[in-house]
């Protein structure tokens, strides 16, 4: 089959689907977690029982992981409806009203969606997604992952074609002009890394994809391969052409496994079509991609450390230079970048750098696409122009924070980014802008804290990460991040010191001067930014032996309150575990705070019209010339 009877095909499907009534419904990682199977059971079932032809399409996450199970429902010549966290026993009601009739099911929509542009051919006219710009994420949700004609028929491989007609320097020359940077984390210029790779000295070369993800709240690559592994692929053969590369890896962590099934599917149908394999349409160029399965490890994420994994070593970081460019894969010339970059390289081919570069702002072109996760009422993905603001990103796109409650702070660039306060929140989002604060924009992960979040512990939280995942290769790193979560541990318990804040600044120096790779060189960044933004929850630790959120348990305790307590209520009496509550029926009850666990649970259960547990700070309890004493 030609590559023209090829796009005809796909465009014939594609256009068959859409003039009929059809059904898409997410089935990724996050609609799984959700109940999406049960839901597409229940569908097909339905749709049986009734005798109804309906194409069902299993696609992956459009962004709003908040609001599976999604169900789509199209009809030509009607809205297409996008329907929410679609339980089996809501199915009935679906079709039954909206395909059987035009009963919208209004009470159960998010919103609707309707074409758009040729350059984002699917603009939702839901209120999140006009603060948007979905490039990379722009199919994902809409299109089967494993059809690779759905992909075609979008405009898939029209920039390979195009790619194969010119000379490697010219691919360079236009992905340098359009600035692109690498979307894992460092942001180094993408075009500058190719022109490194094509003119280095040795072969074979190869091209390597980073979709190893393993920061905490991260979930962009998993659903970018989940939801549209082609455009990946696309990019991934493209810079094989341009540096001369016949071999190329996608590196992905083993607890992806949809992942991994959805990328294989689509390397099996893009070798079938020719995309992929040798002598490529009919070009003369040949490249092969595998995939390579890592063990979970963060530091893997580190590029010397993955190349290292994907030649069955060790995954523990090495000294640069030489840089992978020069001396990676085997000692050979070796191309490495992350699913988010590659993504991006159909369209700068396609539409132009240009176009591109016309996009974000003068040092940080393009979009990024960033996890929304935490303490926000919208959790999901969201890609957005370089320079959007915070508080865009957390409001408008996000839909703020649950319960109405204050915002404290975003964590972004993984574990090792920093965390900026509420007085940041128009701060534009680019590499610069962030650095410039003590962060970084890393791979893309944001999680979000509240008035109820303690910084101190936040900190502790994201270095006891680092010091798990340290490969221990570097004294600084593997020793020093250690000393500093300990420190921060003797600080949540109440048993800091003041000096101990001065120390934790020396020891930062000496982890980000002493390490090796990124891991150490930014593992401080969560305790200099909360220092930097939060230090009065620090000295509150340390001088008044208190928790100002209420979060560390040592320095919180649980009471009960004599006027509010009900007699005759058992509720806190027959869930607390260490039988801490003492009090017969008809009298008053009281927490014995020495087998007190401070679990909560009496808190949790106490009748909402009686109120009567609280959570205090202990120190609050004390006489005023007590508290100065503790002070």
């Amino acid at each position: 089959m030609t590559l023209e009877e090829s796009k005809n095909r796909a465009k014939s499907e594609w256009e068959a689907l859409q003039n009929d009534i059809y059904i898409l419904i997410g089935t990724a990682t996050c609609g799984r977690a959700a109940g999406a199977l049960a839901t597409l059971e229940a569908l097909e079932k339905e749709l049986s029982r009734r005798s109804i032809e309906v194409k069902v399409v299993q696609v992956g996450c459009m962004g709003l992981c908040y609001a599976e199970p999604l169900v789509t429902i199209s009809k030509p010549d009607s809205l297409r409806i996008v329907y929410h966290n679609v339980t089996p026993e809501l199915v009935p009601r679906l079709i039954e009203g909206y395909i059987m009739s035009d009963d919208p099911c209004l009470e159960l929509a998010l919103g609707t969606l309707e074409g758009g542009e040729e350059e984002a051919p699917y603009i939702p006219e839901l209120t999140r997604f006009e603060h948007e710009l979905r490039l990379v994420l722009r199919r994902c949700g809409y299109i089967d992952p494993k059809n690779i004609n759905h992909y075609i028929a979008n405009g898939g491989y029209a920039a390979l074609e195009k790619a194969l007609k010119l000379q490697p320097e010219e691919i360079i020359k236009e992905v340098k002009k359009s600035g692109l940077r690498g979307r894992g984390g460092a942001g180094f210029p993408t075009g500058r890394k190719w022109e490194l790779c094509h003119n280095a000295k040795g072969e074979p070369k190869y091209v390597v994809c980073n979709a190893d993800e393993g920061d905490p709240g991260a979930f962009m690559d998993r659903v970018v391969l989940e939801s549209d592994p082609q455009q990946v692929i696309e990019g991934m053969i493209i810079a094989g052409y341009a540096i001369s590369a016949k071999q190329g890896y996608i590196y992905v962590r083993a607890e992806y496994p949809l992942a991994i099934e959805c990328v294989q599917t689509a390397l099996n149908q893009a070798k079938e079509m020719g995309f992929l394999g040798d002598n490529i349409l009919g070009s003369g160029f040949s490249f092969h991609i595998e995939i390579a399965k890592g063990a979970g490890a963060f530091v893997s994420g580190e590029e010397t450390a993955l190349m290292a994994a994907v030649e069955g070593k060790m995954s523990t970081p090495r000294p640069r230079p030489p840089y992978p460019a020069q001396a990676g894969l085997w000692g050979k010339p070796t191309l490495l970048n992350n699913v988010k970059t590659f993504a991006n390289i159909h369209l700068i081919i396609q539409r132009g750098a240009g176009w591109f570069s016309s996009i974000g702002t003068e040092g940080s072109k393009g979009t990024a696409v960033f996890t929304l996760a935490g303490k926000i009422n919208n959790a999901g993905l969201a890609e957005v122009p370089m320079g959007t603001t915070l508080r865009e990103l957390v409001y408008d796109i996000g839909g703020g924070i649950p319960k109405d409650k204050a915002f404290k702070a975003v964590q972004i660039g993984g574990p090792s980014g920093g965390c900026l306060p509420a007085n940041l929140l128009d701060t534009p989002i680019d590499y610069d802008s962030l650095r410039e604060l003590g962060s970084m924009m890393g791979s893309g992960g944001m999680i979000i804290m509240d008035e109820d979040n303690c910084m101190v512990d936040a900190a502790r939280f994201f270095l006891d990460f680092t010091t798990r995942e340290s490969c221990g290769k570097c004294t600084m790193c593997r020793l020093g991040i250690l000393q500093m979560h300990e420190i921060l541990e003797d600080i949540v318990a109440g048993k800091g010191k003041i000096k101990d804040l001065d120390l934790l600044l020396e020891l930062a120096e000496d982890v980000q001067a002493g390490s090796l790779c990124g891991l150490g060189r930014t593992a401080p960044n969560p305790v200099l930014t909360t220092m930097r933004h939060f230090r009065d929850e620090y000295e509150a630790h340390i001088l008044e032996k208190r928790c100002p959120a209420l979060v560390c348990s040592e320095l919180i305790a649980y009471y009960i309150l004599p006027d509010k307590c009900d007699r005759g209520c058992e509720h806190c009496v027959l869930v607390c575990p260490t039988e801490a509550i003492k009090g017969e029926k008809g009298e008053i009850k009281v927490i014995d705070q020495e087998k007190c666990s401070k679990c909560g649970t009496c808190l949790e259960v106490c009748p909402p019209e009686y109120d009567a547990v609280v959570k205090l700070s202990p120190v609050s309890l004390l006489p005023s010339k007590e508290k100065g004493e503790v002070k």
